[in-house]
C-alpha cells in the first residue's frame, strides 16, 4: 500500500473516530444534529474543569424556572419558546400554546459574547428532560453555532413508569438548585 493510501486511509479513521457517534441510549425526539450529549452530572464535572472556556444556557420558560426551580450554575437563560402571551390553546398537544423565541440564538450570542467567546465555543443547554434542548442546539447549528451539546438528562429528568420525573435529571442527581432566582442570568426580551 502506497503512503498516500495509508495517509487517506489513517485520515479517514480519526476523522470517523473524532465524529460524534449517535448512541443507542439516546432516544430520537432528544438526537440532535450535532450529536454532542452530556448528562447532569457531566455538566458539572465539565464546569468545574472548564468553566471559563464552556457556556451553560437554560432554555425552559421563565414560569419553569419560577415555579420547578433552576441552579445558579448556569451561565444564563434564554428560552427556546415561551408560553402563547394571549393564552392560546394547543389541541394537539393539551397545553396552553408554546411559541418559539425568535431572538433564541441571539440572545446565546449574547450572554457568548459576555463570556468572551465565540460560536464555535462549547455551549450546554438544559431543558426539563433532555427534549427541546435537543431542539434548541438544531436551531443554533443552523445558526452556524459548532459545539453545542444537549444535556440529556435536563433538569427534571425522563418520566418514570407511574408518570413522575423521578428517574435522572438535574435535581434528582441532588446537584445545587433553588427556588430563589437571579434576575441578572434572566431572559428579558426586547420591547
Amino acid at each position: 500500500m502506497n503512503s498516500l493510501i495509508r495517509a487517506a486511509l489513517a485520515a479517514a479513521v480519526l476523522a470517523f473516530a473524532a465524529a460524534p457517534a449517535v448512541s443507542a441510549d439516546v432516544p430520537k425526539a432528544k438526537q440532535t444534529t450535532l450529536a454532542k450529549y452530556i448528562t447532569a452530572k457531566e455538566t458539572v464535572d465539565t464546569l468545574a474543569t472548564e468553566r471559563a472556556k464552556v457556556l451553560f444556557v437554560d432554555v425552559r420558560t421563565r414560569a419553569e424556572l419560577q415555579f420547578v426551580g433552576w441552579t445558579p450554575e448556569v451561565d444564563g437563560q434564554v428560552p427556546f419558546v415561551e408560553m402563547n402571551e394571549f393564552g392560546d390553546w394547543d389541541e394537539k398537544n393539551n397545553r396552553f400554546k408554546l411559541d418559539a423565541n425568535p431572538a433564541f440564538s441571539a440572545g446565546v450570542e449574547k450572554l457568548l459574547a459576555a463570556k468572551g467567546l465565540g460560536k464555535s465555543d462549547k455551549i450546554i443547554l438544559m431543558c426539563r428532560s433532555g427534549d427541546r434542548s435537543a431542539r434548541a442546539v438544531d436551531a443554533l447549528a443552523n445558526a452556524g453555532f459548532t459545539n453545542v451539546y444537549s444535556q440529556i438528562d435536563g433538569f427534571e429528568g425522563d418520566l418514570s413508569k407511574d408518570g413522575r420525573r423521578d428517574v435522572n435529571g438535574w435535581k434528582n442527581a441532588g446537584l445545587a438548585w433553588t427556588y430563589k432566582l437571579d434576575k441578572g442570568k434572566l431572559y428579558f426580551p426586547q420591547r
